[in-house]
This record gives C-alpha cells, sequence and structure tokens, in this order.
C-alpha cells in the first residue's frame, strides 16, 4: 500500500462542485467511482488540495490516495480510462506524512468580458491587491483568518480575451471572483481605485461576485515534489471528443447569427 499524490483537471459545468454532497455529482464522487473501479477500494482516504465551487474549472488540482498498485504510470491511464469528466494528468509517490493541502503555491486564472475594459486601469487595481492585506471584504466569511499575502495579480491579454492571473500559497473562499469582479468594475468606470483602497482598509463596500464558470484553478505547486506525466492517449480522446462538442455548440450560435444579425 502507497500514498499517491495526482493531478487532475476537469470542467466545472459538469459537476456540483468538488466537495462531497449527498445525491450530487461531485468532483470527489466521481474521483471515488473511478478509484472503486481500479482498484475495487471504496475508502482509500482521498484527500483534496483545493475546494472548488459548483462551476469552478481546474486544470491541476491535487489529490492524494492510498493505492495497492504499484505501477502508477498503468494506474493514471487505468483511472483515464473508466472516468467520465476527469482527467489524470500526472503522478507522483509521496510519503505518509504528505498533507495534499500543504501547497507551496496555487495558481488561478479569471478571464474577465474585454469590452469595455480599460487596461490600464484594470492593471492600476490590480497592484493594489499585492502583498499582504485584510481581505475580509473581498471573501465570504467563514471563520478563518482573513489576512493573507497574495504574490502576484497580474492582467494578461491572450486571443482577445482579459485574464487575471493570481498567484498566493492559499485563498479565502471566494476571495478570486470577488477581487475579479471588482478589478472588472474599475477597469468599466463602475467603481474607483479609490473604492477598492477603503474596502483593503475595511470599510463596508461590495463589488460583487464573478462568475463562476469563468474561474480555472491552473496549478497546485509543492517545490518538494517531482510529478510525472500521464499517459496522454488516456486523455487525447476524450478532449478531442469533448472539443468537438463544444464546436458544434459554437457553430450552432455562430449559424444564428449569420440567420438573424445579432
Amino acid at each position: 500500500m502507497k500514498r499517491v499524490a495526482m493531478k487532475i483537471a476537469y470542467l466545472g459545468s459538469g459537476f456540483s462542485g468538488s466537495q462531497a454532497q449527498p445525491g450530487l455529482r461531485t468532483v470527489t464522487s466521481q474521483v471515488l467511482d473511478d478509484i472503486g473501479k481500479v482498484l475495487g477500494d471504496e475508502n482509500p482516504g482521498l484527500e483534496f488540495s483545493s475546494r472548488t465551487d459548483k462551476g469552478v474549472n481546474a486544470l491541476g488540482n491535487a489529490i492524494s490516495f492510498y493505492s495497492e498498485m504499484d505501477d502508477l504510470y498503468v494506474l493514471t491511464k487505468a483511472l483515464n480510462s473508466v472516468s467520465d469528466g476527469v482527467f489524470y494528468r500526472s503522478y507522483c509517490e509521496v510519503g505518509e506524512d504528505f498533507n495534499v493541502r500543504h501547497a507551496s503555491r496555487r495558481v488561478y486564472r479569471y478571464v474577465l468580458d474585454p469590452r469595455g475594459l480599460d487596461m490600464q486601469k484594470a492593471r492600476g487595481c490590480c497592484r493594489l491587491f499585492e502583498g499582504e492585506h485584510d481581505f475580509a471584504r473581498f471573501c465570504r466569511y467563514d471563520g478563518k483568518p482573513t489576512t493573507l499575502t497574495l504574490d502576484r495579480v497580474e492582467l494578461l491579454e491572450e486571443g482577445g480575451m482579459a485574464i487575471l492571473e493570481f498567484q498566493a500559497r492559499y485563498y479565502l473562499w471566494n476571495m478570486i471572483r470577488r477581487i475579479s469582479s471588482s478589478v472588472d468594475r474599475v477597469g468599466k468606470g463602475k467603481a474607483s481605485m479609490d473604492d477598492v483602497k477603503a474596502a483593503l482598509e475595511g470599510q463596508e463596500f461590495s463589488f460583487g461576485v464573478g462568475r463562476a464558470d469563468a474561474l480555472t484553478l491552473v496549478d497546485v505547486q509543492y517545490d518538494f515534489l517531482r510529478f510525472l506525466e500521464a499517459d496522454p492517449r488516456g486523455i487525447e480522446g476524450r478532449r478531442c471528443e469533448h472539443i468537438m462538442e463544444e464546436r458544434l455548440r459554437l457553430g450552432f450560435y455562430e449559424s444564428l447569427r449569420r440567420r438573424t444579425g445579432w
């Protein structure tokens, strides 16, 4: 029996969040089902590095569990062959004392609607959040301390999209979606940087909560671990199938636009 860490990816629209919920399809329930099919173990000690809410995507969330299968390359390939919606990207054997929640850093991305967005103002707003702050006005309070350090908040332009990239060791509940909403509002003239400064200083102010499906957990990183990549053939077939579904959906809306003039 060995302890295993894996990086997994999933599209948030297919799940009611990552945590187990009675009667709902979650990432946890899918992973447990996959492990049960491959290892026959209904209680593998599964743990997640990061919780993701309903609709939030992940390219590199981390999990850990116990496995009786020695060949982790084969195990990862087998999990990819049975899973419906979870992609097992990489793997690493870890010690008994490994805690998957104790990551070195977590990287998230949030996609903003670029229409009407003043990039210069938005970037100025991003800089306000970097460093150590009390983020009490930028989270859904759940009893945890609200003062923490954001290592980096950067606004990127990729493929005509405006993308916020965050890096920190950990975050608060709804924190990124609330910060992203404030950057969007400042960039579109619906709020000012003085409003953001006041909120960071503790004044009562709400900028709203950004949509969940615009948020992606890009990676959970551990400086002391080296993950090995899974067999890409176990992922490629399902990836191409999902791409085809999206192309058909986009084709429908493009045809609708041409016929209606929208």
